[in-house]
């Protein structure tokens, strides 16, 4: 008796939301946050192929933040997906890992059909920032 009430006004309030011209954000502002890289070491313009942060405790503060604010929305919270998008506990360590690392947050990823599943942020973030994420996530693979 009670249940087609419910489901009648569960239904109504979809329609409602559906139909209203505002937006409903799962994950919140996915503007890219700026990620404050005072105190690293500047790594100039050219691309470095392996980490030059690896276990440097500021780098893995910076990544932190820089990851929490960015990354976070899509592969979770502590670098622990919920399945939206890999797991980047997973990566391989070491210089293979960088560079697929590098390669994905640099240029993004597309499906075959053209559809963004990852932003590029070469030009959004330095890359002290990009590397400093990088740092942070491998301090979390200890942590599976």
């Amino acid at each position: 008796m009670f249940v087609r009430p419910f489901v009648a006004a569960l239904a109504a309030a979809i329609l409602l939301i559906a139909t209203d011209n505002t937006r409903v954000l799962a994950h919140g502002d996915v503007t890219p946050q700026p990620i404050d890289t005072a105190g690293l070491e500047p790594l100039g313009d050219e691309w470095r192929k392996e980490n030059p942060y690896r276990d440097n405790a500021k780098a893995i503060e910076i990544g932190e933040s820089g990851y929490t604010q960015n990354c976070a929305r899509c592969h979770g919270l502590e670098v622990i997906s919920g399945g939206l998008a890999p797991d980047l506990r997973h990566l391989d360590k070491g210089p293979v890992g960088d560079e697929w690392f590098m390669e994905r947050i640099r240029h993004g990823a597309k499906k075959t059909d053209g559809t963004t599943i990852m932003p590029a942020f070469e030009g959004t973030f330095s890359q002290e920032a990009m590397w400093a994420i990088r740092a942070y996530v491998e301090s979390k693979f200890s942590e599976q």
